[in-house]
């Protein structure tokens, strides 16, 4: 529900553009026709606005409204994510690529972050690559990998993604296949001295496990997942070999990272 808040005198557009702004930050998501509702002014006048504030990299656009552009502790649906920290996310894409040698054998969990990873392995070859997230399949190129496998599980479709064991049977119903991988590349949510978090349990548990089948690990985020902690924990600093940012970490997170080992690859 949006919060309802005193009805707003009449401002000319400029006035009102940071009015709104304002008020989508506030609220955090919201709809056009609530929003021209307590603006008193016509649906296509805001969505002119949420345009602009959008290609202004205020707000995020929805299909019917917006987000704010901060405050991404929850969860968030893949389309909006994909327009979330898009510079980013290819620079961490372009590091962690660095990382993966030709005939590797990696593991990607679901994001829009190991998306763009997936993306960025268009030079690579002969990879074998399991993962839960579903549009990898699409997006990466096929002359990158020799195998491709999809974990299977529940989907949530707001992360196109599988939720589940992290295992393959030989037959069905039969024995699992114990399987490995040289490096796992794992997005999360959220990042603090105690270690990495994320919003769903279930992703938390897939994660860790992926973690727990590598020799390596490189956990990717973004400098706006610094200093936060999120609802399930995936494991402790110290589980990563390398964190590949955007932006290097500074004072107290700096020095944990440091304890626990962890390289820090950044631009």
């Amino acid at each position: 529900m949006e919060a309802t808040a005193p009805s707003p005198k009449r401002r000319l557009p400029a006035g009102r553009k940071a009015d709104l702004a304002s008020y989508v930050e506030q609220v955090g998501e919201v709809t056009v026709g609530g929003l021209a509702e307590h603006f008193h002014v016509s649906i296509d006048t805001i969505r002119r606005d949420l345009d602009q504030l959008d290609r202004e990299g205020v707000v995020i656009r929805t299909h019917g409204g917006a987000v704010s552009a901060e405050g991404q502790l929850k969860d968030r649906a893949l389309d909006v994510r994909l327009r979330m920290q898009t510079e980013e996310k290819e620079t961490i894409a372009r590091l962690a690529a660095g990382l993966i040698d030709d005939g590797a054998v990696v593991m990607l969990n679901a994001g829009t972050t190991t998306l763009a990873l997936a993306r960025a392995l268009r030079n690579h070859r002969d990879l074998t690559i399991a993962t839960n997230n579903l549009r990898i399949p699409a997006e990466i190129s096929p002359s990158a990998f020799r195998d491709l496998y999809v974990f299977g599980g529940a989907v949530r479709a707001i992360t196109q993604a599988t939720t589940g064991p992290v295992t393959f049977m030989m037959t069905p119903g039969g024995p699992e296949v114990d399987i490995r991988c040289d490096l796992a590349l794992i997005a999360v949510g959220a990042i603090d001295e105690a270690g990495f978090s994320t919003s769903n349990m279930g992703d938390a548990n897939m994660m860790a496990e992926m973690i727990q089948r590598a020799d390596r690990t490189a956990i990717l985020a973004d400098s706006s997942k610094f200093g936060r902690r999120l609802f399930a924990q995936v494991t402790t600093l110290d589980r990563a070999d390398y964190l590949v940012t955007d932006t290097p970490p500074e004072s107290a997170f700096a020095t944990a990272l440091a304890q626990a080992e962890v390289e820090v690859i950044s631009a």
